[in-house]
């Protein structure tokens, strides 16, 4: 845990006050760049807009979430793939074959 627990966990008054004006089982996404903020129980079942640096991700809450942060579930870095002469290669065989027609 990250915080000591006379300070308790953290969260923005702001997505509090957000959450108590929706009603449960309500589907509009409340959008926040609020990474470090704990999700609490009284947060599951919403859905959240995280911000990763470009764009904001939904996160649908549900109760095994409680007790990480939201940034967790919105990544920050986008993995395309290892890449180089090899993995051309591997790539291009791959490929071959199902461009062939079949012969009679």
């Amino acid at each position: 845990m990250s915080r000591s627990i006379k300070k308790g966990p953290f969260i923005d008054q702001h997505l509090l006050d957000k959450i108590k004006n929706l009603q449960a089982g309500d589907r509009t996404v409340i959008k926040t760049w609020s990474r470090r903020s704990t999700i609490f129980p009284e947060m599951v079942g919403f859905r959240f807009g995280v911000h990763n640096g470009k764009e904001h991700i939904t996160v649908h809450i549900t109760e095994d979430m409680v007790g990480h942060k939201l940034g967790e579930f919105s990544s920050t870095r986008k993995f395309v793939r290892h890449g180089g002469k090899l993995q051309k290669e591997v790539d291009t065989a791959k490929a071959a074959p199902a461009a062939k027609p079949a012969k009679k």
